[in-house]
């Protein structure tokens, strides 16, 4: 007991002055040869003043989704909870490249090595939180495909449960180098593109991942197996089953799109990464290029918005109606437009039949992608008043 005791302030000590000590961050960019590149003198290059600008509307994006989610009570429902959660993951990503790209370049010989394991433990949480997003989203449709059930009362538990549980396991494993598992002692051990991280924690985060996404494909070719089967005996039954089996299929292409794409986003850089893992020091020059794969990465987070808006019509209109109340019109504008085209608002004038197959049309989901070719780029003219849009032709 009596070296143990002696021995861990001893360690602590040592584990607190490292992780506060500069030199640390020259030591490893300089072994991994990173220095090298010019990225790392003077100021931010161009190219990371461009990136920032796509951070910036990666977060404006994803933050008007989520407030069309919040305002229209149509989507607060179960499914909406988990694609609104895909959403913050995707905004809290842009923060994280946003704060990344800040502390890059020049200003990451400035970092200590806790600010550094902050900087890109960010961007790890953040996509650990979109994959764990995506197979929360592909349970929930599994589940509900083999109850053939719609939205009831007692998922919504089960909802914030997935949401919870997907938040803390991304924090876990966003953390563990932070706590530890890095390659501060062990330079041979240290990753190319993240030069602190140790490789075999980056095998163990790919592999995770990995196996995340594999375990989403399967479930979603279960489900499409199960919604064609339904879509071919539920003709002889009730429309309004039938009618279910559609939107579960409409759905399902939606999110479809979007696991596919988070996959073509994302794949090349844990390609990246298991080369990372696999090379020497200093022997693949393509690992110094990682700037470029990250890039591509943050593509998916702008993507996901647009993919939501052009395969559902519910959502589209509930985001071009939140971005027409947020425009500023004259005084006056509305009520010459509406008398020039003849169409009467939606809040005190519409008659009552109008109003029932508005939202009746509100209610039918249109998400397949043949539709969305011959719709997604109508004229739009946006007539603004406190809580309404009209569309013209």
């Amino acid at each position: 007991v009596g070296p143990i005791s002696m021995e861990s302030p001893r360690y602590l000590v040592h584990f607190y002055r490292e992780y506060h000590n500069n030199d640390i961050i020259l030591l490893h960019y300089n072994y991994t040869g990173k220095l090298h590149a010019s990225k790392y003198k003077g100021s931010l290059k161009a190219d990371a003043i461009a990136f920032l600008v796509v951070c910036a509307f990666i977060v404006m994006e994803n933050l008007v989704v989520l407030l069309a989610i919040w305002r229209n009570k149509k989507f607060h429902l179960p499914m909406y909870y988990l694609i609104g959660n895909l959403t913050l993951s995707d905004l809290l990503a842009g923060v994280a490249y946003i704060a990344n790209i800040i502390m890059s370049g020049p200003n990451t010989l400035k970092l200590t090595p806790v600010q550094w394991f902050l900087r890109e433990g960010g961007v790890f949480v953040t996509l650990a939180a979109s994959v764990l997003s995506l197979l929360a989203i592909a349970i929930e449709r599994h589940i509900t495909m083999i109850r053939m059930r719609l939205y009831h009362g007692d998922k919504k538990g089960r909802m914030f449960l997935l949401i919870g549980a997907s938040w803390l396991a991304s924090i876990l494993l966003g953390v563990l180098p932070v706590l530890g598992w890095n390659c501060m002692e062990n330079l041979p051990k240290c990753s190319t593109v993240l030069p602190l991280y140790s490789k075999h924690y980056l095998l163990f985060c790919i592999t995770v991942f990995l196996a995340i996404l594999l375990s989403i494909v399967v479930l979603y070719a279960r489900i499409y197996r199960m919604v064609k089967f339904n879509g071919q005996h539920l003709g002889t039954l009730r429309k309004g089953m039938l009618k279910k089996s559609q939107k579960y299929m409409a759905l399902l292409k939606t999110v479809t799109i979007v696991v596919g794409t988070f996959i073509a986003c994302w794949l090349p850089l844990f390609l990246l990464l298991l080369l990372d893992v696999a090379c020497q020091v200093q022997a693949c020059s393509v690992l110094y290029k990682a700037d470029y794969f990250l890039a591509l990465a943050m593509i998916n987070s702008l993507l996901n918005p647009i993919i939501y808006t052009l395969t559902s019509k519910d959502m589209r209109r509930a985001i071009f109606k939140l971005l027409c109340c947020l425009l500023v019109v004259a005084p006056g504008a509305e009520e010459s437009r509406v008398k020039h085209f003849g169409y009467p608002t939606l809040d005190g004038s519409t008659s009552k039949s109008e109003r029932s197959s508005h939202q009746q049309e509100g209610h039918n989901m249109s998400l397949s992608v043949g539709n969305v070719l011959s719709s997604s780029l109508p004229n739009w003219k946006v007539c603004c008043s406190s809580s309404c849009c009209f569309r013209h032709q």
